[in-house]
């Protein structure tokens, strides 16, 4: 028992550095393509910090206990708003500058039509085209967006204001920073993931408690330490978008990814309660992107302590 503890310390250390790591390409990348942070993180930083999901999703499937995949993937989103903002938000502080209005609308809706396919589940082949369908629109509006955004800038090298970034790092710098995150976080999440789930089933938590509540926590933790990078850089737009864009994509795309390879039963418990929780977390959030309201201390104490009576509520 002593080495998946010291196992759980080494994936958290990993998962702190790739945060990092990424966070640091991310923006760098976006100064050197001319496109503003948030649309980098909806995207690449968005993407790596989903892959553990991903991973753990598919292997779910294939091993026959697909509930795994469902579980992990709400008890994250609910994680990823309440939890991973929560956090920085009581450590440093969140402001955003950017608009994220569209992106945080693409979230709610991703979210209702993933409730409503959840509804008339199980979900199977057919519901996973369909989320996968909603993807190709988000990525398709970021990617229209993008483009525009350097056709208004002339070629000029006029962008955000990047705290500690640099319009002259070398693209192979870059290259490597987004390497080692997309890297360094599947592989960070798997060492903590593996141990504190061994940990679990040694004190006899059940496979359903473990989904929503430990895995999802595991999984959330990518995203968790690249807002905290993010944060204390003062790159909230990063942190925001980072959110909203892992939020698309666990529903989009993971369990899009993973009907493909088999149907996914849902729990009853799941549409009673769960999926709820969820919901109600991302409309939660809804005055900061709306208004921008700051995201200060008290908001991230507000937010942790919710999220910790969500799980208080499921260990019960």
């Amino acid at each position: 028992m002593a080495d998946e503890f010291g196992f759980a310390i080494l994936g958290l250390v990993i998962l702190l550095l790739a945060g990092d790591v990424l966070v640091k390409g991310a923006v760098n990348l976006a100064l050197r393509l001319g496109i503003p942070a948030l649309i980098v993180s909806l995207t690449v930083v968005a993407f790596g910090t989903s892959a553990p999901e991903l991973l753990i999703s598919i292997q779910s499937v294939l091993e026959g206990v697909p509930g795994l995949a469902l579980g992990n993937v709400v008890g994250s989103n609910t994680a990823n708003i309440l939890l991973v903002l929560g956090v920085p938000a009581l450590m440093a502080g969140l402001a955003a500058t950017s608009d994220t209005r569209r992106e945080y609308m693409f979230m709610i809706a991703a979210s209702f039509l993933f409730i409503i396919l959840c509804f008339i589940g199980p979900l199977t082949w057919w519901h996973g085209l369909v989320l996968l369908l909603g993807l190709a629109l988000v990525l398709g509006d970021a990617v229209r967006k993008a483009r525009a955004h350097r056709k208004a800038q002339n070629g000029a090298d006029d962008v955000d204001d990047l705290e500690e970034a640099d319009p002259d790092m070398p693209w192979w710098n870059i290259g490597i920073y987004l390497v080692l995150g997309l890297i360094g976080l599947p592989l960070g999440a798997s060492l903590l993931i593996d141990s504190a789930t061994a940990i679990a089933t040694e004190y006899g938590v059940s496979d359903t408690v473990i989904g929503l509540t430990l895995v999802a926590v595991g999984t959330s933790l990518p995203e968790l330490a690249t807002t905290v990078m993010a944060a204390f850089r003062r790159q909230a737009d990063v942190a925001i978008g980072n959110v909203i864009g892992s939020n698309v994509f666990n529903l989009l795309a993971i369990i899009g990814i993973a009907v493909l390879v088999g149907p996914i039963p849902v729990d009853p418990e799941l549409l009673r309660f769960d999926l709820w929780v969820m919901l109600a977390a991302s409309i939660i959030i809804a005055p900061f992107v709306f208004l921008r309201w700051p995201m200060g201390r008290v908001v991230g104490l507000a937010f942790s302590a919710l999220y910790v009576g969500y799980i208080v509520l499921l260990l019960m």
